[in-house]
Parts: C-alpha cells; sequence; structure tokens
C-alpha cells in the first residue's frame, strides 16, 4: 500500500533542507524568548500534556518521528524528566508534532488514532523503534506493524492515513512554530518561553530547569 494522502498533497514546505537541518541538532542555550501565552494558543488538535498545568515550568516540545535526535531525546533524557518532573508537579510538558517529512507526519497521525491515553506509550514505541520503521526499505509495512501494536486494525490504519483534518491539523502546528516561533529543526523546546536546541542532556536539561525551581 502507498500513502496517497501523504503523497499527494505537499505535507511539508522544504522537506530537504529541514532533513538537512534535523541532523545539526547541537545543543546551546536560550536562544531567545517568546511568550509561554502565545505558545500556548490552542490550534485544531487537541494539545498532548503530561503533568500538572499549573507547575512552576512550561516545558514544551517540538520533534519529528524520523529525527534521530529526537529519539535520543527521548530514549536518553526524558524518561528522568518524566519521573523527576513531570510526575512531581514541577515540569507541565507538551508534545507538539514537527514532522520534518512525510513518513513522520504519517507516525503522527498514526499517534493521534491510537486511543488518546495511549497517545504518549506510542510515541514512546515510535523513537524506541525508530531504526526499525524510519529506515525500513518498506515503511508502509513498518509502520503497520507499529501501528498493530497500539491497538490499530488495517482498517483503522488506512482510515487514519487518509483523514485530511487530522493531516491539516499537524501542518498547522508545524506552520505555525516556523513563522511564529523560529522552529527551523527538531528537536527544539521552550522552557517558560525560553527558547532551547539539540537533544539536551539530562546534565544539561537540569541546569536549565533549576532556576526555575529556586524561587
Amino acid at each position: 500500500m502507498s500513502l496517497p494522502l501523504i503523497h499527494r498533497r505537499t505535507v511539508l514546505t522544504g522537506l530537504a533542507s529541514a532533513a538537512v537541518l534535523s541532523s545539526g541538532g547541537l545543543w546551546s542555550k536560550a536562544l531567545g524568548q517568546v511568550s509561554v501565552d502565545a505558545l500556548m494558543q490552542t490550534g485544531p488538535l487537541a494539545e498532548m500534556t503530561l503533568g500538572d498545568p499549573s507547575a512552576p515550568i512550561t516545558f514544551i516540545e517540538y520533534a519529528s518521528a524520523t529525527c534521530g535526535h529526537c529519539a535520543r531525546f527521548h530514549i536518553d533524557t526524558y524518561p528522568a524528566l518524566k519521573e523527576n518532573y513531570i510526575e512531581t508537579g514541577k515540569v507541565f510538558f507538551v508534545f507538539r508534532e514537527f514532522p520534518l517529512d512525510p513518513l513522520a507526519a504519517a507516525a503522527f497521525m498514526l499517534a493521534r488514532c491510537v486511543p488518546e491515553n495511549a497517545y504518549f506509550d506510542f510515541i514512546d514505541l515510535l523513537f524506541e523503534k525508530q531504526q526499525d520503521w524510519a529506515f525500513s526499505d518498506k515503511p508502509v509495512d513498518a509502520l503497520f506493524s507499529m501501528a498493530k501494536q497500539g491497538g490499530l486494525t488495517r482498517a483503522d490504519f488506512d482510515s487514519c492515513l487518509s483523514n485530511q483534518e487530522l493531516l491539516d491539523g499537524i501542518r498547522w502546528v508545524r506552520e505555525r512554530a516556523e513563522k511564529e516561533f523560529q522552529v527551523s529543526s527538531t528537536p527544539t523546546f521552550f522552557l517558560n518561553g525560553a527558547l532551547v536546541r539539540g537533544a539536551v542532556s539530562l546534565d544539561e536539561l537540569e541546569a536549565l530547569l533549576k532556576p526555575h525551581l529556586e524561587s
């Protein structure tokens, strides 16, 4: 099976240049400040969040499912962030889809089609098994195998990837991030509005979080 919806339309602009940018995700400290109120403006899709919205830190991640640096962050750093900061009420975590290619867009569409309470489990699975599906000779078959682990049937899979409204919603998130917040690579984070690029280590992340937790 092909991905007719993904290929029929230009899901993203400048895919080649974006893919190059994604490979250069070196960490740097905050590059600029953005209004948290502006960042938190809701779009056409439900926000995917973890933690307490009243936490002292609002931590927003823009990621691509096919981004190796994003996978490294989610495998090496995110588990401790979740356990030590999100689940303890210190960080409110917002995950936003920023697909760098049609395959990443398809993966994120599928994440939106699994049961809502399984969304983050599916995102974790996509990053943990990224080498198995994102770099497969048969990516559609590999994605379907992933979707089955998320509880989707073949009919669910086909229906999900034909959902134009869902695709448009994911595109809206990416386009707004590009135009208004200067997001140009993944992963990109906003920590209480401060922009940080790259797959930060736990030590680097904790150094950024600490000042917001001392007051």
